[in-house]
């Protein structure tokens, strides 16, 4: 009220002074000279009640021969100049710092803040902010990490203003509009300990809830760890309660998951674990928004411990809060621990459970592992059975020196994949298998160069050697292979009546091969980067490590997928091959099978050929 009328009588004094001045210079006499000005405009603006010459009190005469100096708001509105040479606007030292124009705009058409034209009207502060705070490069150069223009916008507040709501918050709510302190100072209202009063002035009643609460309390207690409220709702990109990922019910488990709070301040560390373990926790996970989370049974404001007979979670209140969702629910309902953890022995219910989780681990051991050791023996001793019973001719598949290549290619290969895995997946049995992470690195670099050493040495093989040479020709594609592949497919789709015959190699072992050669490559060139990152940085830009981390994970996803899905059935789960190919072992098949497999193959057929084993 003070403002107004000292505001009013400095309006007064002006128009006097105006008045005694318009003898000389007024209105009319500026605005024939001075015709950009829209003198329409000028006349319903704020500052149409008053004479040009008020504010530009250097100029005594017209014509006049010296410009204007800059005007300078400071007589009529002391309070709120000075406010903002306190700012962090004032104080900016990018040279751009938003002075009054900017955001009130030309001082001859500035509107009062209640027209909706006005650029300070509610509706047009989050634009007009934006229009500095929305350029990525001003927001830089002031030392932000942020887009709060662009988060703000996207939020509950920012749609809400959108949307017509004239008491949805905007900048100047809670950065004030000329005092704007950064959050570091004490007075700004986005300072920590002043956030929840801050948001206060718009929700009261959960301000003082929260205020009651043991989060409040902490705060009150100075307790910088405690969560204020952009800590759970976000600070500019505000989202809704029901948004599970990115609203407030998805944040307690930042704090809340990990030793620090228990360290300081003896809290829990196992509640948000033991929750995601639980089936609200995992109804949650899939979709779930009715399954109980932290908010449902502590509250989401007036948070109290559980010995606080106000808390929801208090024993005496546990019928009543589990009754939200569980209708009819008793005392009983409530007994018991909420967050159970494994291997607890606190009290007699946790030992219960843990003994009875331990017997069934053993029991689950025992049994499973009794029932696939006597499946294993049994499939061992027929398998053994059916390949002595090979009748007819056998023809040798692979020599000696080529099962060699692929035993150690197989070895080689399956400890990459389960020594790689175990890295990405720490926390899975892959992980723990290895104990620690310096053992898990050094096998899987040492599997590695066996790798690359096999494929380097088989290279020369095929290059080097006649039976080498001889292995690459029959490998390479042929135009025949397409149609092949066609073929085969419309003979067991019941299409054809024609069983396609093939060499060698079939269509689908020259894919599986020439796919290999290349994922070795790939993955050797790819792992090497990664491994001497160092020296890859010195000759190429760092992102590039970032490329070839990318490529070797997916490309070894690739590779496990294709051996489990492709290889695997042509060598095991094929009907006319189970339980094995016996090739692996003993580089033999019947003559049978490698007629009906690869009967155009007649140089082996013929030449290569020796008398089954008895």
């Amino acid at each position: 009220m003070r403002a107004a009328i000292r505001l009013i009588l400095a309006a007064a004094v002006l128009l006097i002074g105006g008045a005694v001045r318009a003898e000389v210079l007024d209105n009319a006499t500026c605005l024939g000279c001075h015709d950009k000005v829209d003198a329409a405009k000028f006349a319903n603006s704020v500052h149409g009640p008053l004479q040009c010459a008020d504010c530009h009190a250097d100029i005594t005469s017209a014509p006049h021969d010296t410009p204007p100096k800059k005007v300078d708001c400071s007589p009529c509105h002391s309070e709120v100049v000075s406010a903002w040479m306190n700012s962090v606007h004032a104080a900016s030292q990018t040279g751009k710092a938003p002075h009054c124009l900017d955001c009130h705009g030309s001082p001859h058409e500035i509107l009062p803040s209640a027209d909706k034209a006005s650029k300070t009207n509610h509706a047009n502060i989050p634009a007009t902010c934006a229009s500095c705070h929305g350029q990525k490069f001003v927001v830089q150069k002031a030392g932000l990490t942020t887009q709060p223009a662009a988060s703000y916008q996207d939020s509950v507040h920012g749609r809400a203003v959108y949307n017509g709501s004239t008491k949805a918050a905007v900048c100047t709510d809670c950065h004030d509009a000329h005092q704007v302190l950064p959050g570091n100072n004490p007075q700004s209202g986005i300072f920590k300990f002043n956030v929840p009063r801050t948001c206060g002035r718009c929700h009261a009643a959960i301000a003082t809830a929260y205020g009651k609460g043991v989060h409040g309390r902490a705060l009150q207690h100075g307790n910088w760890s405690a969560p204020v409220c952009t800590d759970c709702h976000g600070i500019h990109a505000i989202s809704k309660t029901s948004d599970l990922s990115r609203g407030p019910r998805a944040s307690c488990q930042h704090c809340h998951d990990g030793v620090r709070l228990t360290r300081e301040f003896a809290v829990p560390a196992d509640r948000a674990e033991s929750y995601a373990a639980s089936y609200h926790g995992m109804a949650r996970k899939v979709g779930s928004t009715v399954a109980a989370d932290c908010a449902s049974c502590h509250g989401a404001h007036d948070i109290f411990p559980s010995n606080d007979p106000r808390s929801s979670i208090n024993p005496a209140n546990l019928p009543k809060t589990c009754g939200k969702c569980h209708q009819g629910a008793q005392a009983n309902f409530g007994q018991g621990k909420v967050h159970l953890m494994a291997n607890d022995v606190s009290d007699a219910p946790s030992k219960a459970l843990t003994w009875i989780r331990w017997i069934y681990i053993v029991l689950i051991v025992l049994t499973i592992g009794g029932m696939a050791l006597h499946n294993i023996v049994i499939w061992v001793h027929k398998a053994r059975l059916k390949r002595q019973a090979r009748h007819g001719r056998l023809v040798t598949r692979m020599n000696l020196n080529q099962r060699l290549q692929h035993g150690t290619m197989v070895i080689s290969f399956t400890v990459l994949v389960v020594s790689g895995f175990a890295l990405i997946w720490p926390e899975s049995w892959l992980g723990q298998a290895f104990f620690t992470e310096m053992i898990r690195r050094c096998v899987h670099r040492t599997a590695a160069v066996v790798m690359i050493l096999l494929g380097l040495y088989h290279m020369a093989y095929m290059a080097g050697t006649k039976e080498g040479r001889k292995g690459l020709r029959d490998f390479w594609f042929r135009a025949r292979d397409i149609g092949d592949a066609f073929r085969t497919m419309r003979y067991y789709l019941g299409l054809s009546d024609t069983k396609p015959e093939f060499g060698r190699f079939t269509y689908a072992e020259k894919a599986e091969y020439w796919a290999g050669m290349w994922g070795t490559v790939v993955m050797a060139i790819t792992g090497l980067l990664i491994w001497f990152n160092v020296t890859t940085t010195a000759l190429m830009p760092r992102w590039w490590i970032d490329i070839a981390t990318t490529i070797h994970f997916f490309e070894g996803i690739l590779a496990t997928l294709a051996i489990i899905v492709w290889h695997f059935y042509h060598v095991i789960f094929d009907p006319d091959t189970y339980p094995m190919n016996w090739a692996w072992f003993d580089g033999q098949m019947t003559e049978e099978h490698y007629r009906e497999e690869h009967g155009l193959d007649g140089e082996t057929l013929k030449t290569d050929s020796e008398p089954a084993e008895k």
